[in-house]
């Protein structure tokens, strides 16, 4: 952990790092601030307690995962005027940096917390919801508008599909992780790059 990065950026990627790995409730503040190079009136000058840290690490990751949404759907549609098109590339352009994302980043923030919920826990549930819901929404509405011009998606549940994306993407995330593997991360988005091609009845994109 560089000392040049602010306190709470130090902090705050000391206890993300930490809790992708080992989960929140066994992450330890005294472990978080040795990660961190910071002491304990600097924790506590930034965040009220390890529950505040834990929204602020969920809701930074929260917004860097919707602008990086914001910048592939962006990069899809600078290639393409057609929706279908538009989705196709935007998996694509995950695809082909799949390999560097599995390495750079160490895994899903949002499942630490969640598969470590109690019945009574509530950390986070606005936060990750509100995430799965962008993805959600932002992908709908590109399927919606494909479905205008292609009456073969009548019947396709389009909710559910773009459900699918986010699944895939995040399933490969944990399945690289847990099997020390990056590179399923590219080939299970390269799989649901070709069956939306299918679907989609587009042009298919070798990469």
């Amino acid at each position: 952990m560089t000392d040049q990065a602010p306190t709470r950026q130090r902090i705050m990627d000391a206890a993300q790092a930490l809790v992708v790995s080992q989960g929140f409730s066994a992450t330890t503040l005294d472990a978080i601030l040795t990660h961190a190079g910071a002491s304990k009136g600097a924790f506590f000058h930034h965040f009220a307690s390890k529950d505040a840290l834990g929204d602020a690490i969920l809701e930074r990751y929260a917004a860097a995962d919707a602008e990086i949404l914001d910048l592939y759907l962006a990069e899809a549609e600078d290639e393409t005027d057609d929706p279908a098109q538009q989705i196709v590339s935007f998996v694509r352009l995950f695809e082909e940096a799949a390999d560097g994302l599995a390495t750079s980043v160490p895994g899903c923030l949002f499942v630490s917390f969640i598969y470590e919920r109690g019945p009574d826990t509530v950390r986070g549930d606005d936060v990750i919801v509100g995430s799965i819901e962008l993805w959600r929404a932002r992908l709908l509405d590109k399927l919606t508008e494909a479905a205008k011009t292609r009456p073969e998606l009548a019947d396709v549940d389009l909710p559910a599909l773009a459900d699918q994306v986010f699944t895939i993407f995040e399933g490969g995330f944990i399945l690289g992780r847990a099997t020390g593997e990056p590179s399923h991360l590219r080939r299970q988005l390269a799989h649901l790059r070709r069956y939306l091609t299918l679907l989609l009845g587009v042009e298919e994109t070798v990469t």
